[in-house]
């Protein structure tokens, strides 16, 4: 159903603008992860890039992201035989979870432990719809025979752009004023709203979607 040799991945960095694994990529090994997606609104781009470009003042480039979501989860490293079962077990233990509205209104910064990827992100809100949505997604990597350690204490965001190495300390210095840029943007306060009406489970290269009930 997924075959070791559709999966594209490799460990040169330099294919990946400098980020590097959490774990070494081996066959049969699938990097799998559990989001909200995020659509964001055209003006979304053009203020982000006045963000990025403000954030450039002070030494520090910024990639924006590819796309936007929130994750609910680290990445976990499932087998390839336990993917069937894993999707089937999570879409099951998701199809009680109600649809909601979420919102992220708050710049800040984070560092991956690796210190590859610094996003400059909106924390958010609901956090109780969300970790709802974490536990189940640990519960069924657990069923897989999978030991993993949940996040105590997670902060749910959206990123919106990363840099390689750990330039936390610039990215603080000048945090307040990217704030401001948000708070004072024409429109009002940039807050991010999300319609959380599915989740998605990424796994290798496939994605699945798990409509929330309405």
């Amino acid at each position: 159903m997924f075959p070791d040799d559709v999966d594209p991945q490799t460990e040169d960095s330099s294919l990946h603008g400098g980020r590097i694994r959490s774990f070494k990529h081996e066959r049969g090994n699938w990097a799998t992860y559990v989001y909200l997606p995020y659509h964001p609104v055209e003006e979304f781009g053009e203020f982000l890039d006045e963000l990025l470009a403000a954030v450039k003042t002070h030494g520090v480039v910024l990639t924006p992201q590819e796309e936007f979501h929130i994750s609910l989860s680290q990445t976990v490293v499932l087998r390839h035989h336990w993917i069937q079962p894993f999707t089937q077990s999570l879409k099951t233990g998701l199809a009680h979870c109600k649809r909601f509205m979420c919102s992220a209104e708050k710049l800040k910064v984070y560092c991956n432990a690796e210190k590859t990827r610094l996003g400059n992100d909106h924390t958010t809100q609901q956090h109780k719809h969300l970790l709802s949505e974490a536990d189940i997604f640990y519960e069924t990597v657990e069923q897989c025979n999978h030991r993993w350690c949940v996040l105590q204490d997670p902060s749910f965001h959206v990123s919106l752009a990363w840099c390689p190495g750990d330039a936390t300390v610039q990215m603080q210095e000048c945090l307040q004023q990217l704030q401001t840029l948000v708070d004072d943007h024409e429109e009002g306060p940039f807050t991010l709203r999300l319609d959380c009406v599915e989740l998605r489970c990424r796994t290798g290269n496939k994605t699945f979607c798990f409509p929330l009930d309405s």
